[in-house]
């Protein structure tokens, strides 16, 4: 394999893994541009909470990924089956317990995060709409992760961008000719998600590589096969959580700090959230084709997956810094045109600059580890970050206020990369044992 082969997996996920931040970037804007910053505030807190729930089971769209991608690599239609059949009962299952949840839902987080009143109001309103899609978006995961796993690009590019346009379309429509405020932007994202849901189905009719035959119980539930995927799926899960405790951590310490920091910091936290999906396309890439040598047992494609998942790492940071270094205002006005808003996000916004050099390496060399099932380095390494994230931000926020908050965030992305990264020669032996053990 050479670059040109990793380039032509990559940049195809990247464009899909880029539609998502491009969600919550479009809703940002749309809002930022009436009249008050709590519209703003409110939407950033309504998709916190759904950022939570989501994101806690994230992993249904990982590890499909991984066991799709080890079942593509044995040739294995059994596996194959199995790697869609069991996350997707997980995903339909906790969607409807959210569902079900969503008062006590609802209240838990709007105690935590603490808004003001007109902030809280206005995520309410987006709540109560999006709730509703949770089942569909568990299960969207599922269905783009097989998708990805078994090396259906086009496919999963195509199911992305459809249904993100038509997300992004109809909340434009919605506020700017409709002026449904805040509930049509979470509208437009319940029907996207419905849609998504319909279209990946018939999806995965199509591109399937083989006949679907319905497993039996006792295969869908054997025990050894079950029990790899959760304890897989338990590192993901922790690691999900000590992500989600860093940022709602920044995200009540922002609000804290008054609505327009909270606006400031959430328009900024949406182009970092660009960034790392940018990122997120080459580690797929890499996840895919380490899950492809695990099954097949390639070790020459092992080694050069992850000597170009380097090098690209590298070279794309050096790229979305370079991009964002020369636009920086005008990319922050795509945002909002709220004068005061725009000034903070500016003075606040050059800590982004360094983003893309201290989580290159964490961001894409989690990959390979995904790929290969080896999820405790991801844990423990996500811990450790969580845990300097913690004490920095109470170091330095009483000292530099957010100017502090961006410096912890900063630290605890350094810690992302440098604890994921000594764990390499741990994954190196683990292939090479499984190499011998065939």
């Amino acid at each position: 394999m050479n670059y040109r082969t990793y380039l032509a997996l990559a940049i195809p996920l990247t464009i899909s893994t880029m539609t998502t931040p491009l969600l919550g970037a479009v809703d940002t804007a749309v809002v930022g541009r009436l009249s008050d910053p709590a519209y703003i505030g409110g939407v950033a807190v309504g998709a916190l909470i759904f950022n939570t729930l989501y994101w806690l089971f994230g992993f249904l769209r990982v590890s499909t990924s991984a066991f799709a991608a080890q079942a593509n690599g044995a040739n294995s239609s059994e596996q194959g089956i199995l790697a869609l059949s069991r996350p997707f009962l997980i995903a339909l299952a906790v969607g409807l317990i959210f569902i079900l949840l969503q008062v006590p839902i609802q209240r838990a987080a709007l105690a935590i995060v603490s808004p003001d009143a007109a902030v809280s109001r206005f995520a309410v309103e987006y709540f109560t709409i999006r709730i509703w899609g949770a089942p569909f978006t568990l299960m969207n995961y599922v269905i783009l992760g097989w998708l990805m796993g078994m090396a259906k690009i086009k496919q999963s590019l195509s199911l992305q961008i459809i249904t993100n346009v038509l997300n992004m379309t109809l909340a434009i429509l919605f506020v700017e000719v409709f002026s449904f405020g805040v509930k049509g932007v979470a509208a437009s994202t319940l029907i996207a998600e419905v849609t998504a849901f319909i279209l990946g189905l018939f999806i995965v009719s199509k591109a399937s590589p083989f006949k679907w035959k319905t497993p039996s119980i006792g295969v869908l539930f054997d025990t050894a096969s079950v029990k790899k995927m959760f304890n897989v799926n338990k590192d993901l899960f922790i690691r999900t959580i000590c992500l989600l405790v860093v940022i709602n951590l920044f995200t009540a310490k922002g609000a804290s700090f008054g609505t327009e920091f909270l606006a400031a910091n959430a328009v900024l936290f949406q182009i970092h959230y660009i960034m790392a999906y940018f990122f997120d396309g080459f580690a797929n890439a890499s996840s895919i084709l380490v899950g492809k040598a695990v099954g097949s047992q390639d070790r020459s494609l092992y080694i050069q997956t992850l000597s170009l998942s380097r090098k690209w790492a590298v070279i794309v940071a050096f790229v979305i810094a370079g991009v964002y270094t020369a636009f920086l205002e005008p990319i922050i006005k795509l945002f909002t045109t709220l004068p005061s808003v725009i000034t903070l996000a500016t003075e606040y916004g050059v800590w982004l600059i360094l983003y893309p050099f201290v989580a290159c390496l964490g961001l894409v060399m989690y990959g390979p580890f995904t790929g290969a099932t080896y999820i405790a380095p991801i844990r423990n390494s996500m811990l450790y970050a969580m845990l300097l994230y913690i004490v920095a931000q109470v170091v330095a926020t009483p000292i530099w206020h957010n100017h502090g908050l961006w410096l912890a965030f900063t630290l605890y992305t350094v810690g992302r990369s440098v604890f994921l990264v000594m764990y390499l020669p741990s994954l190196n032996r683990r292939f090479l044992s499984q190499q011998n053990a065939a």
